[in-house]
């Protein structure tokens, strides 16, 4: 359950901050982290946005268990911990090229500068967010 909560919240902020930043800058970075559109099937409906954001969050709940599980059964501790987040993290930053190329919809380009900054920016929060919400979580059911 703990890695589920972490995974909804991360996953939350995440897109918070991919929706700000794509509505401050036009580059649509947001919908390319809800883009579904080159999956067979999938990609043949129109899914509603709450949808696609589910499914976003899926991920994000795998990404959050796999982070608790590894936590725990490795006792990781301190610096363990951020590099384990950085390490689950880091294969999500390098999605945005193949995203970017697959995509059909309006999306930032390949190789797009603004674009891939704020892919990593939003990631990057992501990142921080898993330890941070562990460590918070940990604190909240110990009391």
């Amino acid at each position: 359950m703990k890695g589920i909560g972490i995974g909804i919240a991360s996953g939350i902020l995440l897109g918070m901050i991919l929706k700000s930043l794509q509505s401050l800058t036009g580059i649509n970075v947001y919908i390319l982290l809800l883009n579904v559109d080159f999956i067979p099937y999938l990609g043949d409906v129109r899914w509603a946005e709450w949808v696609e954001f589910l499914f976003h969050l899926i991920i994000s709940c795998l990404i959050g268990i796999i982070f608790v599980k590894l936590v725990h059964q490795f006792k990781l501790t301190g610096r363990a911990v951020w590099i384990l987040s950085f390490a689950l993290t880091l294969p999500a930053f390098f999605l945005y090229f193949p995203l970017s190329y697959l995509a059909i919809k309006e999306v930032p380009g390949i190789y797009d500068p603004s674009g891939i900054a704020l892919w990593f920016l939003g990631h990057l929060v992501y990142g921080v967010s898993l330890p941070l919400l562990n460590y918070l979580i940990k604190r909240l059911t110990s009391c």
